[in-house]
């Protein structure tokens, strides 16, 4: 192999190896899920509920609920819950009503 294409391989694959994101990453990524989250949401006075959970970079979602209230009239202020996807690679949310399972 030439010795530049090896270097431009090997450059390659390591640039590409995973590394840890810092806690300042983590943080960005948290603000900017629950402002993409926040502003999907149909609520009225959406608020993220809880932290959000991360799923593996193979799936590439991070989910977060939100909660907020109806703004409907008929619905009378009442609470409401959705559940948030948030597509990490597009920096897009998708949200849909969430009803909690009742024992």
């Amino acid at each position: 192999m030439k010795p530049l294409t090896f270097s431009l391989l090997s450059c390659l694959l390591l640039g590409s190896a995973a590394h840890a994101s810092s806690e300042q990453a983590w943080a960005e990524h948290e603000k900017s899920l629950s402002r993409a989250c926040v502003a999907a949401s149909q609520l009225k006075d959406a608020k993220p509920l809880g932290k959000p959970a991360e799923f593996d970079d193979r799936v590439g979602y991070s989910a977060l609920l939100i909660q907020g209230r109806y703004p409907e009239k008929h619905m009378n202020n009442r609470k409401g819950t959705e559940l948030c996807l948030f597509d990490k690679q597009r920096q897009a949310a998708f949200v849909t009503e969430w009803t909690p399972a009742r024992p």
